[in-house]
């Protein structure tokens, strides 16, 4: 088992792991809309929110070195159920023919505001 940390502002504030790869999987932790560089919380539109939590996805796994390329599944958790079609338009346009196994979860709400959160377990290689 081995665990991926990067080395910017998305360090976990929590008791977990930004990822994990073992078997041959990543395992990523949810992330939330926080700038990189900063730590600065992004709780602007859900759009912004949305790409923010996708691209520190894609931080994560170029940690790892892998690309988006390689998720095979993410869970995406969305603070209403009416978010649902901007952000599978911000999601198709970050995946573009790539199609990975999703679940949306609406929920009531969740941390510090945020309107979503997504994990993803992908591949080490394809």
């Amino acid at each position: 088992m081995q665990v991926i940390t990067t080395n910017n502002a998305l360090r976990p504030a929590g008791h977990y792991a930004q990822a994990i790869v073992h078997n041959g999987l990543i395992f990523i932790s949810g992330q939330l809309a926080i700038d990189p560089d900063t730590g600065e919380k992004i709780l602007g539109p859900i759009e912004e929110q949305a790409e923010r939590a996708l691209k520190n996805i894609e931080l994560i796994l170029n940690e790892a070195g892998c690309n988006k390329n390689h998720i095979l599944k993410t869970t995406v958790y969305i603070s209403d159920i009416s978010l649902w079609d901007p952000v599978n338009k911000i999601y198709s346009d970050f995946f573009g023919n790539h199609r990975p196994a999703r679940a949306i979860v609406p929920t009531k709400e969740l941390h510090y505001g945020f309107k979503i959160e997504i994990d993803a377990i992908a591949a080490v290689s394809l």
